[in-house]
C-alpha cells in the first residue's frame, strides 16, 4: 500500500484562462506522446475547476483525449485509479473520454 497523496494541493495560484492556456504549449520527454503529456501536466497542476478550461481548450485544438500513456493506458484510466481523482475523471467522461 502507498503511503504517496494521489495529487498534490495547490495553493495560492491563479489560474487565468491564458495560464491555463500555457499548459498547451510543451514537449513530452522522449517516449511519451505530445497530447497525454499536456493532459497530465495540467491534471497534476489545476484546481478541477481549472482542468475542465484545459480539457475545453485542449479540445479546440483538436489535439486527442484518448492518447495512452507510456504504460498504455489513457488519462482517465489513470485517474480512475486515484482516490481522490473523481471530478477530474468526471469532467474527462464528460468531454468523452474512454478509460
Amino acid at each position: 500500500m502507498s503511503l504517496k497523496k494521489d495529487k498534490q494541493k495547490v495553493l495560492g495560484e491563479v489560474f487565468d484562462d491564458e495560464r491555463i492556456a500555457g499548459f498547451l504549449v510543451g514537449e513530452p520527454p522522449e517516449g511519451i506522446e505530445r497530447d497525454y503529456h499536456l493532459l497530465e501536466r495540467a491534471y497534476r497542476s489545476m484546481k478541477a475547476e481549472n482542468f475542465e478550461t484545459f480539457v475545453r481548450l485542449f479540445q479546440e485544438q483538436g489535439l486527442d483525449i484518448n492518447s495512452p500513456g507510456p504504460d498504455g493506458k489513457t488519462l482517465l484510466a489513470r485517474i480512475d485509479e486515484h482516490r481522490q481523482g473523481a471530478e477530474y475523471s468526471a469532467i474527462l467522461k464528460s468531454a468523452g473520454a474512454d478509460a
